[in-house]
């Protein structure tokens, strides 16, 4: 569906397109479809359900997405932090850098309790949102790293300042500041990488104009606002605007586009008693119709429930890091708790003991695992868009190596989308192509069914002029007739030649018909004067990326709304065993569910309104870049370049990627391995005790290789 695009003011921009020859299909598809639902969504509500709980930045940035400005948080918590820095010691020790004044430790408390509940903010929401739904994971072991030391080093202060005869406690307030700090950087330096999560229920309400015209049992038109319709009210649509609400034709003839149903960038013949959508972008007929589905429980809420519901879903999806920092986290916690039990055992002094427990509390979130993951992300985000591919959601990265099919939507993804004439060619001496589409011309002219704009265009841009046909008729299923320059001409399909006798090249029909063109005839004078052909242009990269997936052992699947005869079509040319035609937004969500649940991990790629749903369920959605913008919005990945072999620069990006983030993951959380033994005590017996100097130097070794390991990153 690349030709409907919402634009950023949220406007619906629609390039009329031509018909190819299946609009009965969809007529029938969408007579069977039930437009009242049972979905209680208004079209106010729309605006505002579906972003609790989904971000597109994945993971725990879920929990931060909405937490103030990390960029200011980050750069005021930078400044609270130097002096911090300057005059607090680092685990009990001065490092050289370091100096004091009469009054300096009052300046740290003061300052380090501004950090801590300015700066800290984000991590404790988040940690209070992770236990909330009993998952620790990254936002608590943060969060219980800055608690402790930020308790331990206020309850050290009092001890020390108002009980000077007690021993001098230690406190932490360096480990505080520089921790939230470094957390801080990590996660603004993430957040900018991939962007905040774009708003897909929001563009798609917007599909919806905000009023519509209402004919009142007196026949009188007035703007009404949209909220205000109710099932049963008659309403005017005029050529060109958008179809305010769900509902059926009682007067007028017109063509439709329904991309945002089917994908299919076509306009689609209508009559008195056929339905149309919501959303629907009305052609070049004025039609009454009588509302069947409001915003509540027309065609477009249903599919909104379905976008809202499979984000919501899908922000559970857990990261590798807070996988590392869960374990980390049940580690800190046991090992903490050890090692104060034995301490109090061995020394009877439960300060002692407190201070082991603190020790390995704080040591257990090391500064190079807030870096650790932000910094790849970052060298990906911006590696991808160098070579034409938008991550919106790093958690894509992390589950490309799962992933065993790949779904696509055909129009706009394995095809160009835009139909137009594609072959005009003369069967007679008597006529050259130009003559034969100039007479074809003149007969569509007087015509609004969807295939005359296509050959009008044609026309149009090799300059042809064409006279003014006489006596225009339409027969019915078969096509146009009407005289120009004495000549009785006719537009047919093939069966009527076949009906007449007439001869034709059917292998010529045959060819171009199997390439999903519709195909058409021109008569002059009871002769087949020639023959137009018009559909959509299968991408040249569309084969080659089908094969690279086959090679990756991945299953290409085609999904779209479009016939099933040209599907298979288009499926057969691209390599595409498996195909699912005549589909419905909720069909394509369905069956990727379907894989979902018998163990397969799915990646669709689309670009229409009717896909939405669909990347938003999968486990990875990928949006053509020149797609809509609510399909881009409900997707991970964007292929900015609209060219599908970007697939394959995706798989490969995220496995160099996943395997950057498990070294770092393993330099900066393997530090623990080390440290929290170390601070445990567990070699106190020979006089081994975690040094101040030995931690700060294991931190920055671990800090700088990180940093120099995700620079290292490279697409293949």
């Amino acid at each position: 569906m690349e030709h409907t695009n919402v634009n950023n003011d949220g406007k619906h921009v629609h390039d009329s397109h031509s018909h190819h020859e299946h609009e009965m299909h969809h007529h029938a598809m969408h007579e069977g479809h039930d437009m009242h639902g049972h979905t209680r969504v208004t079209h106010d509500h729309m605006n505002h359900t579906g972003d609790e709980g989904h971000d597109h930045a994945g993971g725990h940035l879920g929990h931060m997405a909405h937490m103030g400005n990390l960029k200011q948080k980050f750069w005021v918590s930078l400044i609270i932090t130097i002096p911090i820095i300057l005059l607090s010691t680092f685990m009990g020790e001065k490092l050289p850098f370091q100096f004091s004044f009469p009054g300096s430790d009052w300046v740290v408390l003061v300052l380090s309790s501004i950090l801590f509940f300015y700066g800290g903010t984000p991590f404790l929401k988040g940690a209070q949102m992770e236990l909330k739904e009993k998952n620790p994971a990254m936002m608590t072991l943060i969060s219980m790293g800055i608690t402790v030391a930020y308790i331990y080093s206020v309850y050290a202060f009092i001890s020390n300042h108002f009980f000077p005869d007690a021993e001098h406690r230690m406190d932490f307030f360096w480990e505080l500041a520089t921790l939230i700090v470094i957390m801080l950087l990590g996660h603004w330096i993430e957040m900018r990488a991939v962007g905040n999560a774009g708003n897909a229920l929001q563009k798609m309400a917007e599909l919806l104009p905000g009023s519509a015209r209402l004919v009142d049992e007196h026949g009188n038109i007035t703007d009404v606002d949209l909220k205000q319709i109710q099932i049963g009210q008659l309403l005017i649509v005029n050529a060109g605007e958008k179809i305010p609400t769900d509902g059926k034709i009682v007067e007028g003839n017109t063509t439709v586009n329904e991309s945002m149903v089917t994908g299919e960038a076509k306009a689609v013949k209508k009559t008195k008693g056929d339905k149309v959508i919501g959303g629907a972008v009305n052609g070049n007929g004025t039609i009454k119709i009588e509302v069947t589905g409001t915003g509540e429980s027309g065609f477009l809420a249903q599919v909104m429930k379905l976008v809202s519901e499979a984000q919501q879903e899908k922000s559970r999806s857990e990261t590798l890091s807070d996988k590392v920092a869960r374990a980390l986290f049940y580690v800190a916690v046991t090992v903490g708790v050890i090692a104060f039990v034995v301490w109090l055992l061995l020394t009877k002094n439960v300060d002692i003991a407190l201070e082991r427990l603190v020790t390995v509390l704080i040591i257990a979130c090391p500064h190079a695992l807030g870096l650790a993951i932000p910094l790849v992300v970052a060298r990906s985000t911006s590696l991808g868009a160098s070579n034409g591919l938008l991550i919106r959601n790093r958690v894509a990265l992390e589950k490309s190596k799962e992933i065993a099919v790949v779904t696509m939507d055909k129009t706009g993804t394995l095809t160009e989308g835009d139909f137009r004439v594609s072959a005009v060619e003369s069967l007679s001496e008597k006529w050259s192509n130009d003559e034969v589409l100039r007479l074809m011309a003149s007969l569509e002219s007087h015509s609004n069914h969807p295939l005359a704009i296509g050959i009008m265009e044609k026309a149009e841009k090799r300059n042809i002029r064409f006279p003014a046909p006489q006596n225009v008729t339409v027969i019915s299923g078969t096509g146009l007739s009407g005289s120009a320059e004495g000549k009785q001409l006719l537009i047919v399909k093939p069966a009527y030649l076949d009906q007449h006798n007439l001869s034709y090249d059917n292998n010529r029909y045959q060819e171009l018909a199997q390439k999903g063109n519709s195909v058409s005839y021109l008569i002059v004078d009871n002769e087949v004067a020639g023959i137009v052909a018009q559909g959509d242009e299968i991408k040249e990269e569309a084969k080659t990326t089908v094969d690279g997936l086959k090679r990756m052992h991945i299953t290409p699947v085609m999904l779209t709304g479009d016939n099933e005869d040209y599907a298979k079509s288009v499926a057969s040319q691209v390599g595409i065993t498996e195909v699912h035609a005549e589909l419905l937004p909720q069909d394509k969500e369905k069956l990727i569910q379907s894989w979902q649940h018998s163990g397969k991990p799915v990646m669709m790629v689309g670009d229409g309104v009717n896909d939405a749903p669909a990347l938003a369920r999968a486990d990875i959605g990928v949006a053509i870049g020149a797609g809509t913008d609510v399909a881009i919005d409900s997707a991970d990945v964007v292929l900015v370049k609209s060219n599908p072999s970007d697939i394959l620069h995706f798989f490969s990006l995220a496995k160099n990627t996943t395997r950057k983030m498990v070294q770092n993951l393993w330099w900066g959380a393997g530090y623990n391995i080390i440290a929290i033994p170390l601070a445990a005590g567990v070699l106190a017996p020979v006089g081994i005790i975690l040094s101040p100097a030995v931690g700060a130097v294991l931190m920055s070794i671990s800090t700088i290789v990180v940093a120099l390991n995700s620079m290292t990153l490279k697409l293949s």
